[in-house]
């Protein structure tokens, strides 16, 4: 039986331009207003711009596009507004808490302005991120966001071409005609070296990510060496230990460090994952954090303050960085004035994985 309140006499009953199927059973916009007793406008303020309408009123319509079972049409929407209302991201991994938080931060505040997010994943590949890229932008994309500055010269080419407008996420300062939201890597690792080296350790070492493609895990290798530089202090090559961000890379990578001649007193991680295994490595190989060896990571993820011992680590806002992200995209598609480059801050978070130089 057929909802009450569709009009089932005209042909055009649910479709703008004929752009959708023709079937008259389908609820259109129309119906959607007459039973919320609200006219067309306000239901496309609802589906759109929700915070724009008042409460009662948006749970009114709401209300009945659930009972009538109405789904705008997409291609005819985009069709009228020459626009997908989509937005592609491409990111490096969703296996990592800071990039799923990042989803989850942008998801909401593009929904908040009517725009659907569409994620595709690189695994740290400059050649598979353009093709990536490419592909979320021949589905209609209308702008983009991009990880970092390390993108392929073709992608950046077409990007400018198309105008598309683009923001890169996670790095700072911006190359001339970049849109980015982040902070100086390597500025921001340095505050861990300076308050290690404040606290007497001198042979400090750095268990990192893989930099190669990786801007941000370059910058902040580059950051730890010019921090132990301005303390008259060195990183010495077996003190430099690559992997990838996982438990079991970060606990090879751990083993590898301690093995050197001499060991480190205190270890920088380039982010909390590889953190979070320098620790558990740690307490199965006897060593006790802070009393034998100092650990600093680099997020703050949720986790790591739960931890024994709680990690100290680079506290990155993450949900002001991603919801200024979202702001900058929702800004470019309305044709607003839209900053070059925003700097978030990156503060060191004191807690229980840091002390003093072991005594001899």
């Amino acid at each position: 039986m057929a909802p009450s309140g569709l009009n089932r006499d005209r042909p055009e009953n649910a479709y703008i331009d004929g752009m959708q199927p023709t079937d008259a059973s389908l609820p259109n916009i129309e119906d959607v207003a007459r039973a919320a007793r609200v006219s067309t406008a306000t239901v496309s303020r609802v589906l759109n711009r929700p915070h724009s309408v008042r409460e009662a009123l948006r749970l009114r319509v709401l209300a009945a596009v659930a009972q009538l079972g109405y789904v705008p049409h997409a291609g005819a929407r985009s069709l009228k507004l020459q626009r997908s209302g989509t937005v592609g991201a491409v990111f490096p991994t969703i296996d990592n808490a800071i990039f799923a938080k990042a989803i989850d931060t942008l998801q909401q505040r593009l929904a908040d302005a009517g725009l659907q997010l569409l994620i595709a994943t690189c695994g740290y590949d400059p050649v598979v991120e353009t093709r990536q890229a490419l592909n979320l932008m021949a589905r209609g994309a209308d702008a983009l966001v991009l990880c970092g500055l390390a993108q392929q010269p073709e992608l950046l080419q077409v990007l400018r071409q198309r105008e598309l407008p683009t923001v890169h996420a996670m790095s700072w300062p911006a190359p001339p005609g970049a849109v980015c939201v982040g902070f100086d890597n390597a500025l921001a690792i340095g505050q861990a070296v300076r308050y290690l080296a404040d606290l007497g350790h001198r042979r400090i070492a750095m268990l990192a990510g893989i930099s190669r493609h990786n801007d941000r895990a370059a910058a902040r290798i580059a950051g730890v060496q010019l921090a132990l530089k301005k303390a008259r202090l060195k990183l010495a090559p077996q003190h430099l230990v690559e992997r990838r961000y996982g438990l079991a890379e970060a606990r090879e990578g751990f083993r590898q460090l301690m093995a050197a001649s001499p060991a480190p007193t205190a270890i920088v991680c380039g982010n909390d994952v590889l953190a979070f295994g320098a620790l558990l490595e740690a307490r199965r190989m006897g060593i006790t954090v802070p009393r034998d060896l100092s650990v600093i990571g680099f997020d703050d993820l949720e986790m790591a303050r739960h931890l024994q011992p709680a990690l100290t680590t680079l506290h990155v806002p993450t949900d002001v960085l991603w919801r200024t992200v979202a702001d900058r995209i929702v800004a470019a598609l309305a044709q607003q004035p839209v900053p070059a480059a925003t700097e978030v801050e990156v503060e060191l978070v004191v807690r229980e994985s840091s002390g003093p130089v072991p005594r001899p």
